[in-house]
């Protein structure tokens, strides 16, 4: 551990997480947005179903850590909406068991979420995005299988994902959505058809903030309500130039190629 201590933000879920800061991916701009105000932990596993990330529960998020996460955003689905293989190995969790599996996620982190009033967990949920049909069935590795993965499956398992949050009162990003409201989402979005480019993070990155900047949380956890480290003036900065005083870089943002509200 460094310090000073930080809130903590878990990126907990399948590639679309283990692979957010690649590609421009949404993870490194929210590391980049919360500098200096949060860390941003990764807990992604590519290839991951809701199956298997109920069975690490415990290991990733342990209920008797000294310091538990403020924000947890989790994303499992696209894997668990993969059409079942002839051989029942394979990503594929029917719907029934997928819901549970979400379900006793959402159970487990909002144990944390009711331990204190001071010292809270919030949870955001991302549910399944579309894919670019076009180029998944195109695909011609010869390492894989067949690959079944169309969006009237992902729309199945997104629409399921959004009805269980408002179900248990948990904050949901409808990535199914958000992305077909880009003009060209089917090329602008992927690198591959399935995993996010540059483009398709930032709509990440917007729905996210959208959540954190309505929501109703003390303290709140969007980044400009949340106090920046070491942000004092210091004769130590640089130089303004009237040569009389110093200029305060703590809380510049003019680095930054899209200004996020």
């Amino acid at each position: 551990m460094v310090g000073p201590s930080r809130p903590q933000f878990v990126l907990f879920g399948s590639s679309i997480v283990q692979l957010c800061f690649s590609h421009g991916g949404w993870g490194s701009i929210l590391s980049d947005i919360y500098s200096r105000k949060a860390d941003i932990l990764l807990r992604g596993y590519y290839g991951w179903n809701s199956r298997r990330a109920v069975q690490v529960l415990d290991q990733v998020f342990p209920k008797d850590a000294p310091v538990q996460p403020a924000l947890v955003i989790v994303y499992f689905g696209g894997n668990d909406s993969m059409g079942p293989h002839s051989s029942g190995l394979g990503p594929h969790v029917p719907l029934d068991e997928y819901m549970e599996n979400m379900r006793k996620i959402a159970i487990h982190l909002k144990i944390f979420e009711n331990q204190s009033l001071s010292d809270t967990t919030r949870i955001i949920f991302m549910s399944c995005p579309p894919v670019d049909e076009a180029r998944v069935s195109s695909s011609t590795s010869g390492i894989f299988s067949e690959v079944v993965r169309t969006n009237e499956l992902c729309q199945i398992y997104s629409n399921s994902c959004i009805k269980l949050c408002q179900e248990l009162g948990v904050k949901v990003v409808d990535l199914f959505s958000a992305f077909q409201k880009r003009d060209g989402w089917t090329t602008a979005c992927f690198t591959d058809g399935i995993h996010l480019s540059a483009e398709g993070s930032k709509i990440v990155v917007e729905e996210i903030l959208k959540v954190l900047k309505e929501a109703e949380w003390v303290p709140s956890l969007h980044w400009k309500s949340m106090p920046t480290e070491f942000s004092e003036d210091s004769p130590y900065d640089l130089v303004a130039a009237d040569g009389k005083r110093t200029l305060n870089p703590s809380e510049w943002t003019f680095h930054r190629e899209v200004h996020w509200d």
